[in-house]
Parts: C-alpha cells; sequence; structure tokens
C-alpha cells in the first residue's frame, strides 16, 4: 500500500543525561575539559517506550546497526521531498554518475525490491542498485538478519533521498564483527568507492579499513545521547550527528532544527587530529555535521517489518548526508570531517544551517553536549558545525 507524503509533528522532546553507545555509559567532560566519572543514562527513545533498536547485543568487537523503529506514531513520516526541501539541496540536476557505497551485516534478500518501491512511491527515478558480499561478488550472501534488514533499506532509501541520481552499492559483510565489516570496507574500495557510509557502532576494528587517501568515509554517530563509537570516533571518517527536524513556517527556511536528545557525539577515547583545536577535550571530539535523526522519517522494508514504517537515528543522517557529499561531487578531496573544521565563518554561515538549541546530556552547559552556547563558535557535540544548507560546504 502506498504511504501518503505528508509532514508529521515531530515527537515530543526531553533532555537526557550522558551516554555512549555501548550499554548506556559515558564519559562526561569534567571542569578541565577532561573526562569525568561514569554515569548511567536511559535514552529518551527507551525512557518513553518511543521506538525499539532494530539491531540489540554487545558492541565489544562488534557493532550494531543505529536504526531505530517508532512504535508510536501519528502520520506517514518525512520523505524524501521533505528531506531534499530542508536542506535545500540540488538533488534534481546533480549526482549524475556519482556512486555512494553502503556497507552493513548480514542480507536483506529483498533490498532491490524495497529500494524500487521507495523510489517509485517517493517520486523518484528508478535507480541502479548494486549488491555485492564481502568478496566483491554479487552473488553468494551472507545470511539473512531481519534487523540488519531494516538498516539495509533504510540505508540505500536515505541515499535516494538525498541523491536519486547516484548510483548506490551495497557491500554485505558475512557479519557485524569488527573484522567483517573492516573487509568490507577495504572490499568497497577496492570496488572503486570514494564515498562509503555505514550506519553502525561498536568496537575493536582496525582504523586502517576506514583510512584509504581519496575515501570520505561516514559513520552515524550513535542513538544513545552523549559518547561516540568506532568508526565514527576515528578521525578519518566523517562522525554524522542527529538533529530534529521540523516544519515551521514562521520562518524563511521553513524549518526549524535544534538537537535530537540520544543523538551521540562529544568527547571520545580517540586520539585528536591535528587539524582539531577545540579547547575542552584532548581526544578526538565529534560530530562534525548532522541531519534529521528523530524517529520521524518513512522507510519501506518488506523483509522484516512488511512494508511501510517510522524510523529514527543516527542511521538516517549518515547515508544522506553521503547522498549530499556526492551531489558536491568533492568525495576524493576529504579527510575525515577536516574540511568542516577548517570552513571560514563565512562559508559556515552561508552553507550550513546553524543548530542553536537541545543537548545529548547534561556537562554543565559544555558546547560537547550543548548546542548555541558560542564557546567554540557554532559547534557543538550532538550535530557538529551544523546541518547542510546547500552543498557550498561539502
Amino acid at each position: 500500500m502506498k504511504v501518503p507524503l505528508k509532514l508529521v509533528a515531530p515527537l515530543v522532546a526531553a533532555l537526557a543525561i550522558a551516554a555512549c553507545n555501548a550499554g548506556g555509559n559515558s564519559t562526561m567532560p569534567g571542569a578541565s575539559g577532561q573526562t569525568g566519572a561514569l554515569v548511567r543514562h536511559i535514552p529518551q527513545w527507551e525512557a518513553t517506550h518511543s521506538a525499539i533498536p532494530a539491531c540489540v547485543g554487545s558492541r565489544i568487537g562488534q557493532a550494531q546497526c543505529d536504526v531505530l523503529i517508532a512504535v508510536r506514531h501519528d502520520g506517514a513520516g518525512l520523505s524524501a521531498a521533505n528531506l531534499e526541501d530542508a536542506y535545500k539541496l540540488p538533488s534534481a540536476t546533480k549526482g549524475k554518475g556519482a556512486s555512494v557505497y553502503i556497507v552493513d551485516a548480514y542480507d536483506n534478500p529483498d533490498v532491490a525490491n524495497d529500494f524500487a518501491e521507495y523510489r517509485s512511491v517517493m517520486g523518484l527515478p528508478v535507480g541502479t542498485l548494486n549488491k555485492y558480499n564481502q568478496q566483491g561478488q554479487e552473488s553468494n550472501y551472507p545470511a539473512g538478519n531481519v534487523g540488519w534488514g531494516v538498516e539495509i533499506d533504510l540505508d540505500v532509501e536515505m541515499v535516494s533521498a538525498s541523491c536519486p541520481k547516484c548510483t548506490v552499492n551495497l557491500i554485505e559483510a558475512n557479519s557485524n564483527s569488527s573484522d567483517d565489516l573492516g573487509a568490507a570496507e577495504v572490499e568497497a574500495v577496492k570496488l572503486g568507492a570514494t564515498i562509503i557510509s555505514n550506519s553502525y557502532t561498536g568496537g575493536g576494528g582496525d582504523e586502517s579499513d576506514y583510512d584509504t587517501k581519496g575515501v570520505t568515509y561516514l559513520a552515524s554517530a550513535g542513538d544513545d545521547g552523549y559518547g561516540i563509537l568506532e568508526p565514527a570516533s576515528l578521525g578519518s571518517v566523517v562522525a554524522v550527528g542527529g538533529t530534529n527536524l521540523s516544519p515551521d513556517t514562521g520562518n524563511k527556511r521553513g524549518w526549524d532544527e535544534t538537537v535530537w536528545p540520544d543523538s551521540g557525539g562529544g568527547c571520545s577515547a580517540q586520539s585528536k587530529p591535528s587539524w582539531q583545536k577545540d579547547p575542552d577535550c584532548t581526544f578526538r571530539t565529534g560530530a562534525d555535521i548532522s541531519a534529521q535523526a528523530s524517529q520521524e522519517v518513512a522507510e519501506y522494508d518488506s523483509y522484516g517489518e512488511g512494508g511501510w514504517l517510522i524510523i529514527g537515528g543516527t542511521s538516517v543522517s549518515s547515508p544522506f548526508i553521503a547522498g549530499v557529499f556526492a551531489l558536491a561531487g568533492n568525495s576524493t578531496k576529504q579527510n575525515g570531517g577536516e574540511n568542516f573544521w577548517k570552513l571560514s565563518k563565512k562559508k559556515i554561515k552561508k552553507d550550513l544551517y546553524y543548530v542553536s538549541s537541545g543537548n545529548d546530556g547534561s556537562c554543565g552547559g559544555e558546547y560537547l553536549c550543548t548546542a548555541g552556547t558560542k564557546q567554540f563558535g557554532d559547534y557543538s557535540g550532538p550535530t557538529g558545525w551544523g546541518t547542510p544548507h546547500g552543498i557550498g560546504a561539502f
């Protein structure tokens, strides 16, 4: 059944206290800018029973996908056209000849049909989807998994939403182990990838699997509030945070955007890149950039969910931003999030939307978890330097 394309009101936001993505524990910034004591946090989506994670389990030596399935929702969710309009993207004119690669675990046997259905209902042109296994074969796919199947459908559909003219290439790792996911990253590069999106968080990976020169790697920052894990915490990867996007006829843009309270971000445990100069974290700081992540987005998944559903998580924002990079056609000249950190104030104001309110943890007003502080320019941990206003910042 076709879903009507209409706007929905955002879920009621509640402020969250600090957490990282693995089991809800986090190190928060202390007064000296270093990490403080461990704090237990229940994310908003869990506390309000508004969503369930598609992938559950340990993140030690493996990863879990970051897509959340809305439990209760009144409306059809944000469409591709809504997202394109909110970020003023040249989706109708740019992206021809560009490719985006997606790495996920396990198989979704229905992804090609779901990809086509989403694009048809959203009014997008017929697209090209190539599907590979971990060895780069277009056959012999891994075992199916309905949780990762939701993630797989979401990823190819969000690239379609931002860059409908792009070719989408899906690499399915044998499992969600860090070794298999890393091998799939390497295989994507062998197949010609210059943009690779990863909508998962975990630990135990090899940084060299995400650090090929001339390749833009992106990863979701996580869905449990303050804290950031691999691969988003790596300096070679663009860490993509999340916002809460809602229509607003009272401003010129037509949309309002605040921090999604469950967005990952902040001070990580990884080495700080030389190009990152913020004052209150001696380690890698994320996010770098952000986009819509609250449980408001329409997805089609016939494999595990039986059709249309409403989803959220930074699994939305990472592949969507990957498509924005493809529109810009500049992926071989990126180095993780470095270019965002080196943008001039003029470019930031012109080419990014400033997120001025909200937080993803309780940290005494620190920019590492709170937007709008101006403690470090327009930067905030949950949303990075902002959200796309066209493609000029990319």
